[in-house]
This record gives structure tokens, C-alpha cells and sequence, in this order.
């Protein structure tokens, strides 16, 4: 393995893994995204392991999966002294930083992050200057709402986002139905917007970083996460007309249980939302990702400029889709493929081939000791993800036989399992509600729970999901 590289990790909250150009994504821009694929390796099979934030980031730190760390919804957090690969690599000489969102744990309405940095810092960070995403601003305090209010901004972010509220709907918990989400410019221009904010402090950083340490940075962005709220220019790049439509929902054979047919129907918080509406959500959430794209470009330059292209480590990944209108779903918290695939991509020049693409299967979890594999540090103990080195030297390499997600809803938890062919998922109870052959209806249309040709099926994913909870407890010291 070659000496200890720089590594910087950038993280869009809500990014699906079609939303870029190096995607396949004709429409979108993104640039400097596309320029990380074309010098490393585009996985195109990633699977965060919880459609929603805070379990997925928390297991992306920590290597475990939800059920080991019980973290099933936006609330609570890791314990102080959990294992993370900062930790690991704190150990092996780097210089742990994050800049802009986290969401490792939930700060409580009324407080400010910083009461929360010695948290962070057991976390296995040496330094951050950590900022809420996009709507949890309006209650909690942070250095860039200091920043917005003494520029004399924060009233009128806060009472843009509280017209914005009487619309939305983003608490993750399918509650009602909506027939409108609110689709306008931000009132803050594009210099003073959330995530240029975070840009701009990550630069901030680098050009001031001079400790003799390899460093690890990573760099939370808060969009293109809802509301769609682009700034500027971003609110008005895409037309419309030129976005794409939305996958329908699918047909349910009469072999599918009434009780699922109820769930499924009970998920389509969307499907009174109007074609044009979709259509502008769309536009808005690419201009979001354009504007961090935009950032990227500039953290890579400044980055690469004072670290030096061959010595870092990039990786590019979001915590879970977004479902923009597909089967009549927006957000997330669901296990369509438009919720819970997500992009990776890693890149480091002279060490990894550049233009490769990755097929195998790949779960988020995977990076963590890939990690400190590159960093040349001991295998963890407890993480569950499974080094993607092999991968980056040789992409044909196998990897996983199938891939697992998790979430709560509606207050019960319930399983997803993806093989090349076949998605599968079951509720607390073991009952199934999902199975698609992917590789015959990769749009998901026909729901083939309970037909009587695919008893076998669900049997044989029913003992690959048990097998897989006994398997995946987590391994303390």
C-alpha cells in the first residue's frame, strides 16, 4: 500500500445516484462530480444501508448497521466513545476535521451546535465547524446562523422557510398526503446560501491548514436535501419541460396481500401533486446539486493546490436518494431504488485507474475500511463493510453476494435484501411486502409479493435476511 494519503470526503445530503452527469444524467450539470468519476472509479450499485439521514450517517461512521446501533430515525445518537474511523485514523497520524453537516446525533430544539463539540470531538474529531441542514436552522443555533445574524439575515431565511412549512411536508413520517409543495428561489443570494457557506469555510480551512499531519476532511453539504429553495441563478438553470418524468406507480396483481396493498397506497404522499409541480421540484433540486457541484470544483483546486493531486484520497457519496415524484413518493424513507441508491465515487490519481466503472454491489458501509485499509491501519473489530480496495485495483473484482437496508416506519422496523436479480423486503413480523426482479422490471412496476409462482423466493430471502441478523451483531472488544 502507498504512503498515507490525504483524503477528503465530500457529502451531499439527498443525492440520487442518477444525478449526475457522469450518470448517464444527460440533463444535469455537474462537472466537477463528472471530473472525480473520469480520474477514479463510478460505483453504480451503492446501497446506503437506511433511506434516512441520521441512521445512514451514523452507520457510515461507525461500520454497523441500524440495528446494531439502534438508530432508526432522526433522533438520539452514537455513544460518546463508539467506534469511528476517525478514531482509527487519529491513530495512525491524521488530522480529523469536519466542515458544514453531520447529523451523528440530534441537537435539541433551542441549543447551539457548539454545546455539542465535545461530543463531536469523542467522536474522533480534532476540529469542525459543523452547521444544522436546511430546515433544522430554524431551531437550532450554529456559527453560520451567528453569521446570517449579524448580516441580518436569519429573519428573513426564517420567515421564508416558515411560508415554505405551511406546504411541506419533511418530517420523514408519512403523516398526510400533499397535493402542493412550494417550488421558489431562496431569498438569500447564492454567495450567502447554506451551502455556500459550507464551501466557503471548507477553503477557509485548507488555505489555513498547517499542521505536518496527513488529513482527513470531510465536508457535509446541507443540500440538495428539501425545501427547493435554489439561490440565484440555480433556481432558474433547468426548464422545466426539460426534466424527466417521473417513474408511475406500479400495477398490484390481485395475488398481493390486501395489508400491503394498504401500505404501499399509504406511501404515495404525492400522488395529488400535479405533473408541472413535479416538474419544477425536479429543476430546483438539480440547480441545488449544480451549485454544489459548483463548490466541489473549488474545494478540489484549492485542495489539490496545496496537497497535491497524487497524495489525496477523494471520495464522493450521499447518505440516500431522493424520490422526486417516482411512484408517487417524495423524499425518502422507502426502498425504491430512487431512495435508496446513492453515487460513489473514488478517486486517487497514479493509485487508482481513472474512467473505470463498478458494477458490483456495494454498500455504504464498504468505505469505512476501505478507509483505513489505504491509511495503512489495523482492520477493524466491529465494522461490517468490507474494503472496496480490491475493487479499485481491479473493478471485475466479486464482492457481495447481496446488500441490506434498514428503516423504521411507522414505528416498525422492516428489511430490504438486493441481489443482482431480485429486491426483497419484510416488516418486523417477517412479512413481505416488496419483490421485484430488477433485472426483468428495473422501473419496479409489478410488485410480485405473495404470487404463487414466487413462494420459493420469498422463502429462500427469508433465510438470507435471518441469516444475516444472526450474522451482523456487532462485536465488542
Amino acid at each position: 500500500m502507498p504512503d498515507k494519503p490525504n483524503i477528503l470526503i465530500l457529502m451531499p445530503d439527498q443525492q440520487r445516484a442518477d444525478a449526475m452527469g457522469c450518470a448517464g444524467n444527460a440533463r444535469i450539470k455537474t462537472p466537477n462530480i463528472d471530473r472525480i468519476a473520469r480520474e477514479g472509479i463510478r460505483f453504480d450499485s451503492v446501497y446506503t444501508v437506511s433511506p434516512l439521514c441520521m441512521p445512514a450517517r451514523a452507520s457510515f461512521i461507525s461500520g454497523i448497521y441500524p440495528h446494531n446501533h439502534h438508530i432508526w430515525q432522526n433522533a438520539g445518537q452514537l455513544p460518546r466513545d463508539d467506534e469511528t474511523f476517525f478514531h482509527h485514523l487519529q491513530k495512525e497520524g491524521y488530522f480529523t476535521v469536519l466542515i458544514g453537516k453531520s447529523h451523528f446525533y440530534h441537537p435539541e430544539p433551542g441549543q447551539h451546535l457548539a454545546q455539542y463539540e465535545d461530543y463531536m470531538h469523542a467522536r474522533g474529531l480534532d476540529y469542525l465547524h459543523e452547521t444544522t441542514g436546511p430546515w433544522a436552522t430554524l431551531k437550532v443555533g450554529s456559527y453560520m446562523r451567528d453569521y446570517w445574524g449579524k448580516k441580518g439575515l436569519f429573519e428573513l431565511f426564517k420567515k421564508d422557510y416558515v411560508k415554505r412549512k405551511e406546504y411541506e411536508f419533511h418530517d420523514g413520517h408519512r403523516k398526510k398526503r400533499i397535493d402542493k409543495v412550494s417550488v421558489y428561489p431562496s431569498p438569500l443570494s447564492e454567495e450567502e446560501f447554506l451551502d455556500s457557506y459550507i464551501g466557503r469555510k471548507a477553503l477557509e480551512f485548507i488555505r489555513s491548514y498547517n499542521k505536518n499531519k496527513p488529513l482527513c476532511l470531510f465536508v457535509g453539504f446541507g443540500g440538495p436535501h428539501e425545501p427547493w429553495d435554489a439561490p440565484g441563478r440555480y433556481a432558474s438553470m433547468y426548464e422545466t419541460k426539460d426534466m424527466p418524468v417521473s417513474i408511475p406507480a406500479g400495477s398490484l396483481g390481485d395475488w398481493v396481500p390486501q395489508e400491503v396493498v394498504e401500505r404501499l397506497e399509504f406511501e404515495k404522499i404525492a400522488e395529488k401533486i400535479s405533473k408541472e409541480n413535479v416538474q419544477k421540484i425536479r429543476a430546483n433540486y438539480y440547480g441545488k446539486i449544480s451549485l454544489i457541484d459548483y463548490w466541489i470544483g473549488e474545494i478540489l483546486s484549492v485542495f489539490e493546490r496545496i496537497k497535491g493531486p497524487e497524495n489525496t484520497l477523494v471520495v464522493f457519496w450521499s447518505d440516500h436518494g431522493e424520490m422526486l415524484g417516482d411512484h408517487q413518493v417524495l423524499y425518502k424513507s422507502v426502498f425504491y431504488e430512487s431512495s435508496i441508491s446513492v453515487p460513489l465515487l473514488i478517486r486517487w490519481p497514479s493509485h487508482i485507474q481513472g474512467g473505470e466503472k463498478c458494477k458490483a454491489l456495494v454498500e455504504v458501509i464498504d468505505v469505512y475500511p476501505t478507509l483505513l485499509e489505504v491509511a495503512g491501519a489495523e482492520p477493524s473489530q466491529r465494522c461490517f463493510g468490507k474494503s472496496l480496495w480490491p475493487l479499485l485495483q481491479n473493478p471485475e473484482n466479486n464482492h457481495r453476494q447481496a446488500v441490506f437496508s434498514e428503516i423504521s416506519f411507522a414505528g416498525h422496523h422492516n428489511v430490504m435484501i438486493r441481489t443482482l436479480e431480485y429486491k426483497y423486503a419484510v416488516d418486523e413480523t417477517g412479512a413481505g411486502f416488496l419483490l421485484y426482479n430488477l433485472q426483468n422490471d428495473p422501473l419496479e412496476q409489478n410488485n410480485l409479493i405473495g404470487h404463487p409462482e414466487m413462494g420459493h423466493i420469498e422463502d429462500w430471502f427469508d433465510n438470507l435476511i435471518l441469516s444475516f441478523l444472526i450474522e451482523k451483531q456487532v462485536r465488542f472488544k
